[in-house]
């Protein structure tokens, strides 16, 4: 079954980081991701650029509103995510524990809703 990884973290924290403890947390993931390729679970992952650059949208009654910024309701922001491959929710929770934003933020696990695609002859 593939699990969406999705990292939350409190905006602004990433910039308070120095850049050695940058480089350091840069390096905590790129293990994650070697981990996980190593393991055959690694499906992709990519980091978001910063909330300033959202864009959000909504459609009520019909019509469609575009604001700028990230404002769903969450004290943090999604910052990344990793796509994988695990046999069970258990195991996905292993990998989402590995991942640096869980020690100072959140890492949502979710599955994926696999559609059956028809293929025509």
């Amino acid at each position: 079954m593939q699990y969406m990884l999705l990292i939350y973290a409190a905006p602004g924290r990433w910039e308070s980081l120095s850049d050695d403890e940058r480089k350091g947390v840069y390096a905590q993931y790129a293990a994650v991701g070697e981990e996980l390729r190593n393991r055959n679970a690694y499906i992709a992952g990519a980091e978001l650029q910063g909330v300033t650059s959202a864009t959000s949208v909504r459609v009520r009654d019909g019509e469609f509103e575009v604001t700028d910024g990230p404002f769903a309701e969450t004290k943090e922001a999604l910052g990344g995510y990793y796509l994988i491959e695990a046999d069970s929710l258990d195991e996905a929770i292993e990998w989402a524990a590995k991942i640096p934003a869980a020690t100072h933020g959140v890492v949502e696990v979710r599955p994926l809703v696999m559609q059956e695609t028809e293929v025509s002859a």
